[in-house]
This record gives C-alpha cells, sequence and structure tokens, in this order.
C-alpha cells in the first residue's frame, strides 16, 4: 500500500467517525427548537396572551357563540380592573371551567339591578328617579332561544366586598353571573406557590414571607381584548365582519 492510499483511507475513516456525531448534533439542534419552542408557547400562554372560545349566548351581543378570541395575561400588571372591563375567570364553584362576563361592580359599591337599568352607588334607593343609572348600550335582554324579552326581577342590592367584583353577562336573560352565584374574588393568599397548567393543579413549597405575591392565585384569566375568528355554526359559515373586532 503507498502512502496516498493509506492516506486516502485515513481520510475516509475520519469521515465515518465525524458521521454519527454530525447526526447526534443534528438530532440535538432540532431537540433544543422543539423546546425551546414549547417553552416560549407555554410563557407566551401563561404571561401573555390566552386564546378562548365563546361557547354560549350570556355574553350576546358583544360575543356571540363561536366567536375565537384573545384575552390579555399580563393587562393588570399595570392597571387595576375597571368597570366596563369584560374579562375571563375561573368560575368559583369549579374552578376547572372557564366564564368569561362584563364588570359591574367593583370592590365597595353598592348595585341595585331594577327592571333593565343597573344603578351604582345610588344615594337614594328609594326614589331612584334621584339617580342616573349605569349607562349600558351593550346589555341585552333574550330568552335562551334568542326572543327579546323582559329583564328578571331584582330587589336586593349587591353590597361588594373588598377583593371582589360584581360581574354580569351582556345577555341579563341568559346569563349565569353573580346574580346566581354571588362575587367573583380576585384571588387568594397562600402559604405556598400554586402551579396551574391546564386542568391540573400543584401546590409546591415556597418561602412566602420572603415573596408573597408568588403565592398569589388569581381567580382572573385576563381581560378579552380582540375577537381573532368567528364561526357561524347554524348557518355553517364565518362571520368575517366580526374578524379583528375589538371588544368593548
Amino acid at each position: 500500500m503507498t502512502e496516498g492510499d493509506a492516506a486516502e483511507d485515513a481520510r475516509a475513516a475520519d469521515k465515518d467517525a465525524d458521521s454519527p456525531r454530525r447526526e447526534k448534533s443534528t438530532i440535538r439542534e432540532y431537540t433544543e427548537a422543539i423546546l425551546i419552542a414549547l417553552f416560549l408557547a407555554l410563557f407566551v400562554r401563561a404571561f401573555i396572551v390566552q386564546a378562548f372560545k365563546i361557547p354560549s349566548g350570556s355574553m350576546e351581543n358583544t360575543l356571540l357563540v363561536g366567536d375565537h378570541i384573545l384575552v390579555s395575561k399580563f393587562i393588570y400588571w399595570f392597571r387595576d380592573i375597571e368597570r366596563g372591563d369584560v374579562i375571563v375567570f375561573r368560575f368559583p364553584q369549579d374552578e376547572r371551567r372557564d366564564f368569561i362576563k362584563r364588570v359591574v361592580g367593583l370592590p365597595g359599591d353598592v348595585v341595585l339591578v331594577r327592571e333593565k337599568r343597573v344603578y351604582v352607588n345610588c344615594k337614594t334607593p328609594g326614589a331612584l328617579d334621584r339617580c342616573a343609572p349605569l349607562e349600558e348600550p351593550y346589555a341585552v335582554f333574550k330568552d335562551p332561544d334568542g326572543v327579546a324579552a323582559g329583564p328578571p326581577s331584582e330587589r336586593t342590592p349587591f353590597r361588594v366586598p373588598k377583593g371582589s367584583y360584581l360581574v354580569l353577562g351582556d345577555n341579563r336573560n341568559n346569563s349565569q353571573d353573580s346574580r346566581f352565584w354571588g362575587f367573583l374574588k380576585a384571588g387568594d393568599q397562600l402559604g405556598h406557590f400554586r402551579l396551574r397548567f391546564s386542568d391540573y393543579v400543584w401546590d409546591l413549597p415556597f418561602p412566602c414571607g420572603l415573596w408573597r405575591s408568588a403565592c398569589w392565585d388569581s381567580k382572573i384569566r385576563g381581560s378579552a381584548f380582540l375577537i381573532y375568528w368567528s364561526w357561524n355554526h347554524e348557518a355553517g359559515s364565518v362571520r368575517w365582519v366580526r374578524i379583528g373586532s375589538g371588544i368593548d
């Protein structure tokens, strides 16, 4: 064997040895890319924005069955919840379910519902003509079958406790809201860290005295701000005019 043949064999052997390493490197790159993409998707879903689908008519005509919406998860880091916000939250009686309603009563408010009008902090509840009702251009009164009907009768004032909210559906005759199950608590201060993912919950030990915010279990998912897709199941068609609409 000549020196040239020996050198050629050595180069071939080096290529064969490098091939598995290149394959491992490629597999590692794809694995890392997938893991990073998964982490970013989970991070965005948990802290930035999350998509939800509207399953019922309780928020008509603001939101229709088949609307797909985006919810800001971070907006309440920078401001408090305001009257009129449309929020998604964990249903107090079953936190595996998400509800969407409009905030009507803030902590400390006294709310009265009379026929089709809502009064907030009325100083003369016995003479409502002296008080201005809440302006609610979004409120409608339809039965579950979609037929317009009179409002439900409400006589008891709602006194919203500290750290809670009174929420109502825009379709007042077809909404399970604070009138039926009570006030929505903003959250609970726990003695541990609560990790949530989908329907799963893990309670983990944590020094809450050092960082109380980490042990705050918020019940409010965020503020709805955009309809990004809308499907009319009855007609079997897309509601193009609703796509891209803001939620007020």
